[in-house]
């Protein structure tokens, strides 16, 4: 069973992270067209290089402060109880594993970036993000706590979303010079991000459907009637975030073309049309 601030917290580092990495292929790609190179993280400019790797420090830390609040915080303490893993607790240890994942992919590409202790390519980077976003999707996929009924039906969409980051991050380290590899990556960490709020306002907040409740830590529906509507809700949910994020997506690419366009970039574009 999760919590409001427990899908909160987590969907707020996915969406701005997922967010900047839409932004920020976005500009390189119109700046750049014919020497674009795929990113797992974007730098941020200006500033005098101070706010450089900023991407880096917020999942990092991040996922650090969330993994702390996963495994200090939630569990009081309690790991063992007669020498074995506290049982009421295993959805914790299993959401600080997760998180720690991505904690080791922020470090480990801090290390690369600012050492040379650790120079890895930018492909290296890519599947270590989807070994850290594989970990993620089973967790919630062989969850220690079993998510049935309209519960269940929110975290199935959210394996989904998961999988999509996965193959996107995968596709980024075998294609390096694809635009859309790299828009579809920033699209897919931001609906999860946005799943994850939708799942916290529904499922724990003033959005639940009618004829379900949150009650003694279970949700549950007065009918599958009840159920079958509230899991085709979320379809129309899933779908709207999409929608919005397509429009996000099309108005950003629009402003940062007139904006930040290079000459190139109409002539990619004339060159494609006559090919066509």
């Amino acid at each position: 069973m999760g919590s409001f601030k427990g899908h909160v917290v987590p969907g707020t580092l996915f969406l701005a992270v997922g967010l900047w990495h839409i932004w920020s292929a976005v500009v390189r790609f119109v700046m750049n067209p014919k020497g674009f190179q795929v990113r797992v993280w974007s730098p941020v400019s200006g500033f005098d290089g101070r706010l450089r790797y900023l991407e880096l420090y917020v999942v990092a830390i991040g996922s650090f402060i969330d993994m702390c609040i996963e495994l200090l915080y939630s569990t009081h303490l309690k790991f063992f109880v007669n020498g074995a893993l506290n049982p009421s607790h295993m959805n914790d240890f299993e959401h600080s594993g997760m998180l720690l994942m991505f904690f080791i992919f922020g470090v480990v590409a801090l290390l690369s970036e600012k050492t040379s202790l650790v120079p890895l390519p930018e492909g290296s980077l890519c599947l270590i993000a989807a070994t850290a976003f594989s970990a993620e999707y089973f967790l919630f996929y062989f969850h220690s706590t079993t998510h049935k009924g309209l519960e269940g039906y929110y975290h199935s969409l959210l394996v989904i979303l998961i999988s999509l980051c996965i193959l996107s991050t995968i596709a980024a380290a075998f294609m390096p010079t694809s635009f859309p590899v790299d828009l579809c990556c920033g699209i897919a960490i931001t609906l999860q991000g946005l799943w994850f709020y939708q799942t916290a306002f529904t499922l724990y907040g003033p959005m639940m459907p009618e004829g379900c409740r949150l009650k003694e830590n279970m949700i549950s529906c007065h009918s599958p009637e009840y159920q079958v509507r509230g899991e085709l809700l979320a379809n129309f949910q899933l779908f709207i975030l999409a929608f919005g994020v397509l429009i996000a997506v099309v108005g950003s690419y629009g402003f940062a073309a007139s904006r930040f366009g290079h000459p190139d970039l109409r002539s990619l574009c004339a060159a494609e049309d006559e090919l066509d």
